[in-house]
């Protein structure tokens, strides 16, 4: 069946915008009648039938609908963006479909990526969402340097990832009994020690995500992974 994502679906129909209703009827070849289910990336899971093939405004008709709770635990990734988007839009896609509640987005002192656009970024997380059959889409927040996300984070359920030598808990000991986690991972070229040095001094905790040296997309992933783990 295929799917698609109405985030402003209300009422007993919804119109798909004029790309979706092309791909529709155009390239799907979906006919009057034919079913289809609708995710409104709030937890709503609606099942749906073609009313009208039209390519321009392909209606659909709301049968049933689920409405699918929350996970029961948050889980925040905060990181540096690469260099190379491609490797970003890779751990977006990934982080969504095993399910992650909200990524940010550093400007740290080593980023090569000084700005970044998240449309793209949006499209992609939208993409996963229907591929993977998930029901929440979660927050992308705009580029923020590091200071001030720092500045604003709750120290104790907020983690940063690191290489420096020093003492470092792993990640998957201190997120087992937190409903909710904030995991910072830096740049390629980790983060400063004056960043991690100011981290701590807020409260902030050094945990390990093992002994590999991870790139930064693969550590942002691992760290969704033993979220949920560790939760599991």
């Amino acid at each position: 069946m295929h799917t698609f994502f109405a985030p402003d679906l209300s009422g007993p129909t919804y119109t798909l915008p004029e790309d979706e209703s092309k791909h529709a009827v155009r390239v799907l070849r979906l006919a009057a009648g034919d079913a289809v289910e609708l995710l409104d990336g709030r937890g709503g899971r609606y099942q749906a039938a073609v009313a009208d093939a039209n390519p321009k405004r392909c209606q659909l008709r709301i049968s049933a609908h689920e409405q699918l709770p929350p996970r029961p635990y948050f889980t925040h990734v905060a990181v540096a963006p690469t260099k190379n988007l491609d490797r970003m839009e890779w751990f977006v896609e990934k982080a969504v479909e095993v399910g992650v509640e909200r990524i940010s987005f550093l400007r740290c002192a080593r980023s090569e990526r000084r700005e970044l656009k998240l449309e793209r970024l949006e499209k992609i997380a939208v993409s996963a969402l229907k591929q993977s059959g998930q029901t929440w889409l979660p927050q992308l927040d705009e580029l923020t340097d590091f200071a001030a996300f720092i500045k604003a984070a709750a120290p104790a359920t907020t983690f940063i990832a690191h290489l420096e030598e020093g003492e470092r808990t792993d990640l998957k000991q201190v997120v087992a009994a937190a409903p909710q986690c904030c995991v910072l991972i830096g740049p390629e070229g980790d983060f400063t020690p004056a960043e991690i040095e100011q981290a701590l001094g807020l409260g902030i905790k050094p945990v390990t995500l093992g002994e590999s040296r991870l790139r930064t997309e693969t550590a942002a992933l691992a760290a969704v992974f033993t979220a949920h783990i560790a939760r599991g």
